[in-house]
């Protein structure tokens, strides 16, 4: 039997199992089976596989968005209307065959946009090149999620758990678990708040399954069987995702706004160009971005080259970004801006710095 079976029966067996108390052990095994085939599966094969068989490209850019949906949503119109890229647009499915890259220019930082072709059902088999596009989503720091707007759900639940069963989990945070393999003494499990999901047994069972058993599990939740299979796994991909409804001129007013009151969701059109502001605004949100200006002394700031850098860097993040050597030689950093409690304040390398504040680095 192939892993693809033992995957199909497993899958099977979770689907006509009772959920209750009584069974709850025999699903935490069958959750943790299912995960081992899965990642087996995402495996590349021991042989050397054909020349080209991926499409990854370079990354470049401040960050890496991965746009990926169902045949003929809009993927292709969308990085062509955003980027200067030309990706062939046509009314027919899978117009685009391989991973198309544009740049999008916004706020002075240059977003990679990656048109992924489109992913059909069971494409973490392999199906419709579905693992290559799953292998370059899982590189991106934020997935955009194009969907039709005529038919959103079904689209949706198919491609998310798609996504799920190759480790990508779109807008979750990590499990807040604590786990290391140990050479002996057992299993020493512990919890810092009360757990309702799962117990010392059924931790016992899966790390067995994994053939792990000496061990330290701290919970410091209440998470899932699930949870514990992601930490053990250590494979897990946590993302940001925005979901893209497309086509909204094919749907009542309604019905668009009770689509865009959902979270994570933005709808657009992109043959007449509605809401694309609107979007770029959620993505550099979602990708946490913030720019930084750099002040020579005696000097006004310069406005036009600032630093792209992520929400939460310090003083030191931006010396490196300028020159690595430059952290070690700084005496101390003059901010003006929101990070600061008056205009210009000197401060350290640990000192964290805001959206459009202005930085002047002092040497020693």
């Amino acid at each position: 039997m192939g892993i693809l079976e033992k995957i199909s029966e497993i899958e099977k067996e979770i689907a006509r199992t009772q959920k209750n108390k009584a069974t709850e052990y025999h699903l935490g095994l069958l959750k943790a089976k299912l995960a081992k085939y899965r990642s087996q599966l995402l495996e590349p094969s021991k042989k050397g596989g054909d020349k080209g068989e991926g499409f990854d490209v370079l990354k470049s850019g401040d960050a890496r968005v991965a746009l990926i949906g169902f045949p003929s949503v809009g993927k292709s119109t969308l990085l062509s209307t955003l980027t200067h890229t030309h990706s062939e647009a046509a009314s027919y499915e899978f117009t685009t065959l391989t991973c198309i890259p544009g740049v999008i220019e916004y706020r002075g930082a240059n977003i990679q946009l990656l048109d992924l072709p489109g992913i059909i059902e069971g494409a973490a088999q392999g199906k419709g090149r579905g693992r290559q596009v799953i292998a370059v989503a899982r590189t991106a720091d934020l997935v955009l999620m194009m969907l039709d707007a005529t038919k959103p759900y079904v689209h949706r639940q198919l491609l998310e758990r798609e996504l799920e069963s190759v480790g990508i989990r779109l807008n979750k945070a990590k499990p807040n678990i604590y786990f290391k393999v140990k050479k002996g003494g057992g299993l020493s499990f512990n919890s810092t708040c009360q757990l309702t999901k799962v117990d010392e047994k059924m931790v016992q069972m899966i790390l067995h399954e994994y053939k792990i058993f000496n061990a330290e599990v701290l919970f410091r939740e209440d998470c899932t069987a699930d949870d514990l299979i992601d930490v053990i796994l250590a494979n897990r991909v946590y993302l940001p995702c925005i979901y893209v409804y497309n086509k909204i001129d094919q749907i009542s007013i309604q019905e668009v706004d009770r689509i865009a009151r959902e979270p994570h969701s933005v709808v657009v059109s992109c043959n007449m160009k509605l809401n694309l502001d609107y979007l770029l605004e959620i993505l550099w949100e979602y990708l946490s971005l913030i720019r930084v200006y750099t002040k020579k002394p005696g000097q006004p700031p310069d406005f036009d080259e600032g630093l792209i850098l992520r929400k939460g860097v310090s003083i030191e993040h931006v010396c490196h970004s300028i020159h690595r050597s430059l952290a070690a030689q700084l005496k101390y950093a003059l901010v003006w801006g929101t990070s600061t409690k008056y205009s210009p304040q000197r401060v350290g390398v640990a000192h964290v710095v805001h959206d459009e504040d202005v930085v002047q680095l002092i040497k020693k």
